[in-house]
This record gives structure tokens, sequence and C-alpha cells, in this order.
């Protein structure tokens, strides 16, 4: 996939979701706002979850569940594949952090959503998720996206990608 990338951070998918109208275009957001609002969305259905009654609370845990593997898939697809083109070799050790604490809290997700709620170790595990995504967030935005914000990415460009491949995988699509 990084081969496919170009110099503004743009793939050929995405100027093909923008061009065909498949995928609605969203107010142009730079790629950071867009993870950052990503980011406090899932930091609010956490807080939601902790104060929520037991009959909420399956209901919430499954949206915080939707949220962080759209979240990082589009990171996966996207954003990952700009950052190693665009940063040095210091600096990518960020993106393969990245990486291998995705896969933990993807494999986290899974075990969550084949628990029953009723299982005494529920809420730990909605905890235990909360803290590693709110360790991995900081991360991000106080290492990761600074970097990115000095590259010369374009982060409109990214942004607008990122958008659509979200409104895809969310189901705001009208792609079938």
């Amino acid at each position: 996939m990084a081969n496919s990338r170009s110099t503004t951070g743009t793939s050929m998918r995405d100027s093909e979701s923008t061009t065909s109208g498949r995928a609605p275009m969203r107010a142009k957001v730079d790629a950071v706002s867009l993870l950052k609002t990503d980011h406090r969305a899932v930091d609010a259905l956490l807080k939601q979850y902790e104060s929520a009654h037991d009959k909420e609370k399956e209901s919430i845990a499954q949206q915080i569940c939707a949220a962080l593997k759209v979240h990082a898939q589009i990171e996966e697809e996207i954003l990952y594949p700009a950052a190693r083109d665009t940063l040095d070799e210091d600096d990518a050790e960020l993106v393969r952090e990245a990486d291998i604490e995705h896969a933990t809290i993807k494999e986290w997700v899974t075990k969550l959503a084949a628990t029953s709620p009723d299982d005494e170790h529920y809420d730990a595990m909605v905890k235990a998720i909360g803290e590693y995504v709110r360790h991995h967030v900081k991360e991000e935005e106080t290492e990761l996206f600074p970097k990115l914000k000095s590259s010369d990415l374009d982060l409109k460009a990214l942004g607008a990608e990122l958008a659509a491949r979200k409104a895809e995988l969310s189901g705001d699509s009208e792609a079938s």
C-alpha cells in the first residue's frame, strides 16, 4: 500500500471515492483533528460506561468496541502507512509501537465481544481496555501527531481519506 501513496498523502482509493460520490465527503478536516475527535468520543463512551447502570453497560461496551475497531482500521490502513512514508527511521518507531498497541487492543476487544456481561471479569475487561486505550491515545497525541504536523504530509488530504474510509466502515457510505 505504501507504494500507491503519492507525496500528498492521498492514495488511489481516495481519489476514486471522492470522484465517484460513493462516500459522502465531510467538511475538510485534517487527519489529526479527525483522529483526536475519535479519541474524545471513545473516552466519553468509557466514562459513560463507568457511570452506567448494569442494563446499559453491554450496549455501551458494544459501542466502544465498534468505535475502536473502525478507528484502528483507518489508522492502520491510511494513517500509519502515510506516517511510515513521511517520518524518518527513528520517528517511524512510534508507528511500530502503535501497531503493537493496536494488536493488543483488538485482541482485548475481540475477547470482550465474546464475553457475557454477566461474567465477573466483564467490567474489569472494559476498564483495562480503557486504560490501555488512554495510554495509546496519549502517546499518539503527544508524540506521533506533533511529528506529523511538522512534516510535509498533506493532513487535509489525509483527513479526507480517513473520513471517507471511516464512513464506509461505519455504514454511513452509500457504497454497498
